[in-house]
């Protein structure tokens, strides 16, 4: 199989993955909805509000999948991978639009607590369907976060981190009306509400923070990079030295660089089946990578960085 039908099949995969977080963003937004009418709940109000974050997200999410699924082209040579960022970096902003319109609805009830309606049979069953939309959440989030990985596609996890951080919201708010009713105190669940909105906030900053680490290129991960150094290692015999590896990721794509030292009187044919070698060392610790290697004679050595075994 080709590298690029690979890639094919991964974008696939991840847009469906996107079309079933609409779907489940939808179900769940419209579970909470019918929670809160039944309760009158502030927090379960806060709850649903936070759900309509999920479907923009997802709706973002599969654009952002199906604009980095299209290949390089004469504007876009490196791709269009770095898509995926934007739709993390556009769910942190909803987050912060949800978390305010929380605060909204909570802080007049926190400050005139209103008297909590007598508890009946019906708002028993409010909390019920609000717990079974936390637990669909919680089932799609682990797909989300294990596909996420599997497919090294930001947007995906991106949006299962926020609908785990929507799960433990969730279960926050279920204990807190049930603790204003058991106690009769009506500001224990809009106090709930604006603690949702706080954590909805520190998700959102998460995201963006990590969406911009890999819009400014940050490097790979600490154990990611031993990896690639080991197989330069093990994998470049023939050559005398390799050294200012740079790494950077852009969404599914991980781009390496570095220097490669051989011989002066090494033929270029020698030299090109030794970078052929390590590219296919390298991809098989790190798949889906874009992979450069400057070949350079011996007095170009640095003697330092990648010791060749």
């Amino acid at each position: 199989m080709t590298a690029s039908s690979t890639s094919l099949q991964t974008s696939s995969r991840a847009s469906r993955l996107a079309l079933g977080s609409i779907l489940v963003a939808v179900v769940v937004l419209s579970l909470k909805y019918v929670a809160y009418l039944m309760t009158g709940s502030v927090a379960l109000y806060s709850d649903a509000l936070e759900s309509i974050i999920n479907v923009a997200a997802a709706v973002a999410a599969l654009i952002a999948l199906r604009v980095a699924a299209r290949p390089a082209d004469a504007n876009h040579p490196y791709g269009h991978t770095k898509a995926e960022y934007f739709s993390a970096v556009a769910e942190g902003v909803l987050i912060v639009l949800a978390a305010a319109a929380i605060v909204r609805e909570a802080l007049p009830a926190l400050l005139n607590p209103a008297t909590l309606p007598e508890q009946t049979g019906l708002g028993l069953a409010g909390l019920g369907v609000n717990l079974g939309a936390g637990l669909l959440n919680a089932v799609w989030a682990s797909v989300l976060l294990r596909q996420g990985r599997a497919l090294r596609s930001p947007a995906l996890l991106a949006d299962g981190r926020h609908i785990f951080s929507d799960v433990v919201t969730s279960v926050g708010v279920l204990l807190g009306v049930l603790a204003a009713r058991l106690t009769g105190q009506a500001w224990l669940d809009p106090l709930l509400a604006i603690l949702v909105a706080l954590n909805i906030l520190w998700s959102g900053w998460l995201l963006v923070r990590e969406s911009v680490g890999g819009l400014m290129d940050a490097a790979v991960e600490p154990d990611t990079e031993a990896k690639i150094r080991q197989a330069m290692s093990l994998h470049g015999q023939g050559a005398l030295e390799m050294h200012d590896l740079r790494t950077r990721h852009a969404g599914s794509v991980t781009f390496i660089e570095f220097h490669m030292v051989v011989p002066g009187d090494m033929t270029v044919q020698e030299a090109h089946s030794i970078c052929d070698r390590l590219e296919d060392a390298i991809r098989a610790e790190t798949p889906q990578s874009s992979i450069s290697i400057h070949v350079e004679p011996q007095e170009k050595a640095k003697h330092h960085g990648v010791l060749v075994l």
